[in-house]
């Protein structure tokens, strides 16, 4: 893979997860894998792309007035010190992936089904999910540092099944969740004495490029019913990749 073909395979990578509010680290680490990189230049490049992507999404996500800070401060809150404790950590996450890839699945079935009308939603009472957000948080914060992404792929199915919001605000809220554990992860890496390898410029401009024109329409332009069908695809792509193991 050239550099030119990696970039470009980045910046489309970028235009679909933003568009959901997502930043692509599972697209970024397939890529880089698929080009040859190390493993070891993978999760660090991958943390730092989704930083780039996630805060322009959260950008134009905000400016388009969906975001909850009530949603989003307790799950961001709890999972800060957890991502970085998982990027200070060298554990294996294959069955982790395992089994999270299968989940992403079953919720991209899901979605597909509900954008068509064949599955509703069944709603839980706010109080009660509203108790166990700084949980998830958490846990999906030590797992995001784990593996080198910034939790998004975890969070958004979490939130879409107990119906916590609207389509536009999950993803809302999810941009600025990833950009902080992302920020946490190579932070908990850094003081860990793990290298960080800057991306290459062209890199980071095809990663703003795909990041900002994804985020612009899935804020102001896609319908909720097409958003849906975006995270669907996102979903099972992720749930691919962690299954596949590479």
């Amino acid at each position: 893979m050239t550099p030119f073909s990696l970039a470009l395979a980045v910046g489309l990578v970028a235009l679909l997860y933003a568009s959901v509010g997502h930043a692509g680290a599972t697209g970024y680490i397939a890529v880089m894998t698929l080009a040859g990189l190390e493993p070891a230049t993978i999760r660090p490049t991958a943390l730092l792309l989704n930083v780039l992507v996630s805060g322009i999404a959260t950008v134009q996500f905000w400016r388009a007035g969906h975001c909850s800070w009530k949603l989003l401060l307790p799950l961001a809150v709890a999972s800060v010190p957890c991502a970085a404790l998982g990027g200070a950590l060298d554990l294996s996450a294959v069955m982790f992936s395992r089994l999270i890839g299968a989940t992403l699945l079953l919720s991209a079935a899901r979605l597909a089904l509900e954008s068509h009308g064949v599955w509703k939603p069944y709603p839980v009472p706010g109080k009660l999910w509203g108790s166990a957000l700084p949980g998830l948080g958490a846990a999906i914060g030590l797992l995001s540092g784990l593996t080198g992404v910034g939790g998004g792929v975890f969070l958004t199915p979490l939130l879409l099944a107990i119906d916590a919001a609207p389509v536009k605000t999950v993803a809302a809220v999810t941009a600025p969740f990833i950009l902080v554990n992302s920020l946490a992860g190579l932070a908990g890496g850094v003081a860990a004495g793990k290298s960080l390898e800057w991306p290459s410029p062209l890199l980071l401009l095809a990663a703003a490029g795909g990041g900002l024109t994804g985020a612009s329409c899935g804020a102001y332009l896609l319908p909720a019913k097409s958003l849906r069908v975006l995270m669907a695809c996102v979903l099972m792509l992720a749930g691919l990749k962690l299954l596949s193991g590479r």
